[in-house]
């Protein structure tokens, strides 16, 4: 089963709040989904007109597909329920806090599932704890 994860997220964001969306693309992006050929390190999500769109997400082309317009990068709508959206619209109009894909994966029925997650960014001291929380826990499994 092919995991498209960011890895950078935990470690730069505090996540407060989890949700899981399907995603509207094309036969060709799930084609190179399940290929692994995506990254989500640089992507992010914003709420426009009572919609969640997931920005700057690489899904690379197909290699079979014979589309020539096709943009990598293109804008994806995330699938969720209405009362889900206004509330990550809610919290996501805070201040510092932002709504950030975690993971790409596909269900047991093969649609695209994606992780989100509505988060707070971390400040360079608390990256630094998190990095020290690692260590140590590192040296307890040596042990």
């Amino acid at each position: 089963m092919t995991n498209i994860k960011n890895r950078k997220a935990s470690f730069d964001y505090e996540i407060i709040d989890r949700y899981t969306a399907g995603i509207a693309l094309s036969g060709c992006e799930v084609k190179s989904l399940r290929s692994g050929n995506a990254n989500i390190n640089e992507a992010f999500c914003i709420v426009d007109n009572g919609e969640i769109i997931l920005k700057n997400a690489y899904i690379k082309e197909y290699i079979a597909n014979d589309h020539s317009g096709y943009d990598s990068i293109r804008d994806r709508k995330l699938l969720l329920n209405k009362k889900e959206i206004l509330k990550m619209a809610k919290d996501s109009q805070l201040p510092g806090y932002t709504i950030v894909p975690l993971l790409i994966f596909f269900n047991q029925k093969g649609y695209a599932k994606i992780n989100i997650a509505v988060c707070r960014g971390k400040h360079n001291y608390d990256k630094r704890e998190t990095i020290k929380a690692r260590d140590i826990e590192r040296e307890m499994k040596r042990l």
